[in-house]
């Protein structure tokens, strides 16, 4: 069960607040020079001294810990935990100039929800602290030992697992991992990891307190010097405290993994001249090590290759390698714009021998679909079309959501129906059954929904493309999104008449697009309307609205088709009718439910599980 039942909130998901910030590198440093704050440029922020404490005398020399993003603007002081906006910034430089100090991290306007939602999530997270006990003071050495085995962790030492304060949950069988807040030590909340055998392997399932889009930990940044001038960023606290154990450098871990670095981590991230990314063992790691490194400037970033001889640290440590030499092969993440072979060699090796993870995440809801496209891949571009009426939305927010469940960060720009409409849809997907016949289940499925990585933009009807551009750029940025859908072509641009300049500004937005998702290796699904055809004949490529160009631009075609396939009328089916990956084309039949509102058989076998009385769907088995 869950450690903890947190109220729900009303604004279910995260939103990226629309376009992102106007403000430039150049324009933040114009303003502090013409604010007489002194500053200096650092890797991925600006510096300066703190606009929240106490004002310092001149020979006192403040230190600056006051960090400004340079892609955002956004800023956090260190020394006070002050963050915002660069329209804060701005709004605490006019108080200081007017000698009114600036407000302190608990005087900001704070929801009072919020706040006490922080509040419960801190109280929680102590008492489960109290609880735990550091694995050494276990009442028997033969359960410290089994304990060990259970997460795969015998060869760490109890010193190594006490110098990062890692404690053991005998009640609830997990590792607790703390987060201690870097200014006064005081615990902000935790981790649980929760070890399952599966095989030969070892699967893990975790859990933390507050909850996931709150979770800032970078776990190991207690033990790191001030004077430390290298680092290395591991995805898992078990990969942080092998490493460390078997090097002895400055280790930390992030918050989700390879999934987000989220940017509010980058000024404590600002004293190391060198940062080492060792995030996992498959490509989807490494592939996050490239993006993260874009974050941190690649200038100071080196890489580790996933790869046989070069596992993620805990297993390195396990079967006894030499973790030291694998961090020294590391590769610079800065690279020209022309390279020869030689530099290449490494990485066609990896996509040769890891040919199933280069064909992208698979989709647990879809089987057929893995084998025609075999998978979903950054920076490519799906277009999707099918009749009016057909259930295009429906369908591809389950297929979507199916990625997201696996860790694929979305971002949804739906111009056709709204957000709240759109979340109902894809949280009655996720729990496939009809949460309006059970309320009483609506919190807990709406928490676990919650913790998906799952963004919506704020617009509706006609947008300009570059504010939808830039709105994904910062959402790329903020969130580490890997998949954009936008829901569709022609609501986007309006309802105008069709004329010559309208088939020119749709070639131009695709075209946009196309770079986008080359230039953020990111996928868009694009969802355009067919033309107008005889309602007989089936879709073709050629059906899409427009010109050639967005199915020339694409890499693959989707198309919902309404018709019967073999059995009955009003069969739907999916075309996959272009795959520039491999090739393969073809169709496979779709059933809809209407009770889960899925076209997967998912939703189907999850529905027969439980049926109430009146023949609705019971119980709160999950997913």
């Amino acid at each position: 069960g869950r450690v903890a039942q947190r109220r729900y909130k009303k604004d279910v998901l995260p939103e990226p607040g629309g376009a992102a910030p106007a403000v430039s590198v150049t324009e933040i440093r114009r303003y502090l020079r013409a604010q007489g704050i002194p500053f200096q440029d650092g890797y991925s922020c600006l510096h300066a001294p703190s606009l929240f404490g106490p004002e310092l005398p001149p020979a006192a020399g403040p230190p600056f810990t006051l960090f400004i993003d340079k892609t955002t603007g956004s800023f956090l002081c260190t020394a006070t935990l002050a963050e915002g906006g660069w329209q804060d910034l701005q709004a605490a430089v006019e108080l200081r100039h007017r000698g009114v100090p600036a407000p302190g991290p608990d005087e900001g306007e704070r929801e009072e929800e919020e706040e006490a939602e922080a509040r419960r999530a801190r109280e929680d997270a102590r008492r489960i602290w109290e609880r735990a006990l550091p694995l050494g003071e276990l009442l028997d050495e033969e359960e410290t030992r089994a304990t060990k085995a259970a997460f795969g962790i015998a060869p760490l030492a109890d010193g190594t697992l006490k110098r990062f304060g890692v404690r053991y949950l005998r009640a609830a069988k997990a590792l607790v991992f703390p987060w201690f807040a870097p200014r006064d030590a005081a615990l902000r909340g935790l981790k649980l990891l929760v070890a399952e055998q599966r095989g030969d392997a070892v699967s893990y399932t975790e859990e933390t307190l507050p909850r996931f889009d709150a979770y800032r930990n970078l776990f190991g940044l207690p033990l790191i010097g001030r004077r430390d001038a290298e680092v290395v960023l591991t995805g898992s606290e078990l990969d942080a405290l092998a490493l460390h154990q078997a090097t002895g450098v400055p280790c930390l871990a992030l918050p989700r993994g390879a999934t987000i670095l989220p940017p509010a981590l980058l000024p404590y991230l600002e004293q190391f001249r060198r940062v080492t990314l060792w995030l996992g063992d498959d490509l989807r790691s490494w592939e996050a090590s490239k993006l993260f490194a874009r974050k941190l400037n690649p200038k100071r970033c080196s890489l580790v290759q996933p790869g046989d001889l070069q596992p993620r640290p805990l297993e390195a440590l396990n079967r006894g390698l030499n973790l030291t030499k694998i961090l020294r092969a590391a590769l610079p993440a800065g690279h020209k714009a022309i390279v020869s072979f030689r530099q290449l060699r490494e990485e066609v090796f990896g996509e040769l021998a890891n040919s199933e993870q280069v064909a992208g995440v698979k989709w647990a809801r879809f089987p057929e679909l893995n084998k025609l496209l075999k998978g979903h891949r950054r920076g490519e571009l799906t277009v999707f079309t099918g009749p009016t009426g057909s259930g295009k939305t429906t369908f591809i927010s389950e297929y979507a959501l199916d990625l997201c469940t696996q860790g694929v960060c979305t971002l949804w720009g739906s111009f056709e129906i709204n957000n709240i409409r759109l979340a109902k849809i894809m949280l009655t997907q996720f729990a496939t059954r009809r949460l309006e016949d059970q309320l009483e289940l609506y919190d807990e499925w709406a928490d676990r929904f919650e913790d998906l990585p799952l963004y919506f933009m704020t617009f509706h009807g006609q947008q300009n493309i570059k504010t939808v551009l830039d709105t994904m750029q910062h959402a790329v940025y903020m969130y580490d999104i890997t998949h954009v859908v936008v829901d569709n072509l022609q609501f986007m641009m309006g309802h105008e008449q069709l004329s010559a300049d309208r088939l020119a500004a749709q070639d131009f937005i695709v075209g946009a697009f196309r770079k986008f998702a080359t230039d953020n290796t990111c996928h868009i699904t694009l969802v355009i309307h067919p033309r107008k055809e005889d309602d007989e004949k089936e879709l073709q490529t050629a059906s899409i609205f427009g010109s050639a160009k967005a199915s020339q631009e694409a890499d693959n075609v989707l198309i919902l088709q309404d018709r019967k396939l073999t059995t009955g009328p009003g069969k739907r089916y999916l075309q996959v009718s272009k795959n520039r990956f491999d090739g393969d084309v073809g169709v496979f039949p779709l059933e809809f439910s209407k009770a889960s509102l899925t076209f997967s058989s998912y939703g189907k076998s999850k529905a027969k599980l439980k049926k109430g009385p009146s023949g609705g769907v019971g119980g709160s088995s999950k997913p």
